[in-house]
């Protein structure tokens, strides 16, 4: 059976991209850090509308436990394998670069980018083997496109994460797995409820921040067989607030 893993799929955009994975009938492994609860509610949500999943908790920026978690996961289903990627996790530690901790930069680069390699690598080589390959999609941002001040951190992680998705959609693209990225503008979560919503509104033409489904529902196009012919692509939703 091929298996979606979504990290950092307890709240936010991940939870949505984990609901709608279950949605398409694809049973969905839910990662998480801490937030035990948060997790399962995402699980209850997704089990009530008569899906599958399963929780996997590991630290996406701590190789040992992402390397640990999924030889448990492995050995526990030896006739599966996961063949749908979604590298949500992330975290922003905002402010101008002068003032920047040191720990607050290599924290944001080591959970984007750096878990992004710990858990790619360990998933890439069965898609590669098995027939029908997989997809993975990274969630970039518009910061990794544009840059955006007082995120000089999240704006480098960002944009080496679509850096690497070309680059690794060139590398798999002969054994039937497509890499592609989605760069969310201001987006409705816990990520983004501590700004200025209403100043920020006005920047954006359509007025309005977008919902963790709105990127879901694309993340769920890019990982269906309708979107097969599509790699190395890093697609933007952000209202029009760069194009």
């Amino acid at each position: 059976m091929k298996y979606a893993l979504v990290t950092g799929a307890s709240r936010g955009i991940g939870k949505a991209c984990a609901i709608k994975i279950a949605q398409m009938g694809i049973p969905v492994i839910i990662n998480y850090q801490n937030n035990i609860d948060a997790a399962k509610e995402t699980l209850a949500q997704i089990e009530e509308a008569g899906g599958s999943a399963e929780l996997l908790q590991f630290n996406v920026g701590n190789v040992e436990e992402v390397d640990a978690a999924i030889d448990q996961w492995e050995a526990n289903h030896p006739d599966d394998y996961i063949a749908y990627l979604v590298n949500n996790a992330g975290v922003r530690h905002d402010n101008v670069m002068f003032m920047m901790p040191l720990d607050d930069w290599n924290s944001v680069i080591n959970t984007s980018l750096n878990g992004f390699y710990y858990v790619t690598r360990r998933l890439i080589t069965k898609m590669m083997m098995r027939k029908h390959g997989g997809k993975i999609v990274n969630m970039a941002s518009l910061s990794g496109i544009k840059g955006m001040p007082g995120q000089t951190n999240y704006s480098a992680a960002k944009a080496a994460l679509i850096g690497a998705t070309k680059a690794l959609a060139q590398e798999v693209a002969s054994r039937n797995v497509t890499v592609n990225a989605v760069a969310p503008g201001f987006i409705e979560s816990d990520m983004t409820k501590e700004l200025p919503v209403d100043e920020l509104k006005k920047l954006v033409p359509m007025n309005r921040f977008g919902t963790p489904k709105e990127v879901a529902d694309l993340v769920g196009f890019l990982l269906s067989d309708a979107a097969s012919y599509i790699t190395g692509e890093v697609i933007s939703i952000n209202g029009g607030l760069y194009t």
